[in-house]
C-alpha cells in the first residue's frame, strides 16, 4: 500500500463518489494511515469546503465510516474528528441544504448517539451547529453530575430501518445503501507502513545470529573438557582446575550471549511476521476491492463498446445523402425577394 501523502489523498478525495465500494475503499486506506490523522482530518475538512454541494454528504458519509471503523484500534480518528465537525455542520447550514441532506445528516448524528462515538454534550452541539444562523436558539447541554458524566444518555429515536448491530440503511441519490461499517475487515493490529516493514526487515537482517558462521565455528570449536562433567576426574592440580575455571566460564559467556542474540532475533522474526500478516491481509483486500473494481469497469466498457458497434453499422445503413438525385433539376426557380417587389408593383 503506498504511503500517505496530502496530494494523493487529495486526488482520492476527488475521485470518491457516493458508492458503498468507493467509500469503503477510501476508509480502509486511510484507517491504515492513521499515524497521519490530523493531517487526514485538516485535509478532509479543507476538501470538503471546496467540495460541489452534491458531493458533500459523502464526504460525511466518508467521515462516518472512518470514525466508526477505526474505533476499534484507537481513539485518534474520532477525536481528531470531534474538534472539526461541529464547524462542518456550521459550514454545511451556511450553504443552506434540502430536506434530503438534512435527515441524512440527523440519522448519523442519531446513530452516534445510540452507538456512543460522542457523548450527548458534543451531539447537542453538532445539532445546533447544522441550525442556520437565523434559526439558533441558544444551546441547551444535558445535565451532568459533578463528575461531568451524563445522568441520563437518551439518543434521539433512530427512523432508520436497523439491519444488524453494524449495518443501517441510509438514502443516498435517491438509492437505499449501507452506510455503517462499511470498510472491510481490518487486522486486530494496525497494518504496518511499507517504510515500517522495510525498516524491520533490515533490522532483521543486521540482527541474523543465526548466520553468524564465527561464533559458531567458535562455540564447535570449544574443548570437550568444558562441556563434559566426565573429564574433570582427568585434573591432577589446582593449577589445571583453575585452568579450566577460566576456560567455563568463557564458553558460558560466549554462549550466553549468543543465545541472547538467537532470542532477539526470535522476536524479531515474530514482530515481522506480524507486519507482513497484517500487510498481506491488507493487500488482499484491496486486491480483491481492485479485482471487483476492474470487473466492474470491464463491464462498462464491453457495453460502451457495443454501443459503438451498433452506432457503426446503424451509420452505414442511413442513406448518404450527398450521393441523392437532385430533385430540383427542371423545376423553375421562385422568384427572389427583388422580383416579388417588380411584380408587386
Amino acid at each position: 500500500m503506498a504511503g500517505f501523502t496530502e496530494s494523493a489523498f487529495v486526488k482520492k478525495l476527488a475521485e470518491l463518489n457516493s458508492s458503498s465500494q468507493s467509500i469503503q475503499t477510501l476508509s480502509l486506506w486511510l484507517i491504515h494511515h492513521r499515524k497521519h490523522h490530523a493531517q487526514i482530518v485538516k485535509t478532509w475538512y479543507k476538501e470538503l469546503i471546496k467540495a460541489k454541494e452534491s458531493k458533500k454528504l459523502t464526504f460525511m458519509y466518508l467521515a462516518n465510516d472512518v470514525i466508526q471503523n477505526s474505533r476499534k484500534k484507537g481513539p485518534e480518528f474520532g477525536k481528531e474528528f470531534g474538534v472539526i465537525l461541529i464547524k462542518a455542520f456550521q459550514h454545511l447550514a451556511s450553504i443552506g441544504y434540502d430536506e434530503k441532506m438534512k435527515t441524512n445528516l440527523g440519522r448519523l448524528l442519531n446513530i452516534w448517539g445510540e452507538r456512543g462515538m460522542y457523548d450527548a454534550v458534543q451531539i447537542t452541539e453538532f445539532r445546533h451547529a447544522l441550525i442556520p444562523s437565523t434559526d439558533k436558539q441558544p444551546v441547551k447541554r444535558p445535565k451532568t453530575d459533578n463528575g461531568g458524566t451524563n445522568k441520563k444518555h437518551k439518543s434521539s429515536p433512530s427512523r432508520e430501518r436497523k439491519k444488524s448491530d453494524t449495518e443501517v440503511t441510509v438514502e443516498v441519490d435517491g438509492k437505499v445503501e449501507t452506510h455503517v461499517h462499511l470498510s472491510p475487515r481490518t487486522p486486530a493490529t494496525d497494518p504496518p507502513e511499507p517504510e515500517e516493514l522495510i525498516k524491520a526487515l533490515q533490522e532483521l537482517e543486521s540482527n541474523l545470529a543465526s548466520a553468524d558462521e564465527v561464533v559458531r565455528q567458535r562455540i564447535a570449536q570449544l574443548p570437550r573438557n568444558v562441556s563434559e562433567v566426565s573429564l574433570l576426574a582427568n585434573i591432577e592440580d589446582k593449577a589445571s582446575a583453575e585452568k579450566l575455571s577460566m576456560q567455563v566460564n568463557d564458553a558460558i559467556k560466549l554462549i550466553n550471549d549468543y543465545n541472547n542474540r538467537l532470542l532477539t532475533e526470535a522476536e524479531l522474526r515474530k514482530k515481522v511476521i506480524g507486519m507482513l500478516h497484517d500487510f498481506l491481509n491488507v493487500q488482499k483486500e484491496l486486491l480483491t476491492q481492485a479485482e471487483q473494481t476492474l470487473e466492474e469497469y470491464q463491464d462498462k466498457l464491453q457495453k460502451v463498446f457495443n454501443v459503438r458497434q451498433e452506432l457503426r453499422t446503424h451509420v452505414r445503413n442511413l442513406p448518404d445523402l450527398t450521393r441523392l438525385p437532385d430533385v430540383t433539376h427542371g423545376l423553375t426557380p421562385l422568384p427572389s425577394a427583388g422580383d416579388l417587389f417588380k411584380i408587386h408593383n
